[in-house]
């Protein structure tokens, strides 16, 4: 980190340190997103909702049933266990 001012090593510090709650929050918009959409833009926010659950370290099993299901109800639950345990 050398080459980065002291600023910038700041600003770099807190977005890893608040990383899993930036995560947490995309997918809060993906779910609604994943709500209002069909076809080709649903498929674009599948990846980026496993995207972020892996970021969120959630089970490959755990995204593939989600995945299967394609129910934005499902994953809005995990999303609501994923802030409930911060």
């Amino acid at each position: 980190m050398g080459d980065y001012s002291k600023y910038q090593q700041k600003v770099i510090k807190r977005y890893y340190d608040n990383r899993d709650s930036i995560a947490v929050q995309r997918l809060q918009e993906l779910v609604t997103e994943l709500y209002l959409t069909t076809g080709k833009k649903r498929e674009q926010h599948w990846k980026s909702i496993i995207l972020h659950l892996e970021k969120l370290g959630v089970r490959p099993e755990r995204i593939e049933l989600l995945r299967k299901k394609d129910d934005a109800a499902e994953v809005a639950k995990l999303v609501q266990e994923l802030t409930a345990g911060k």
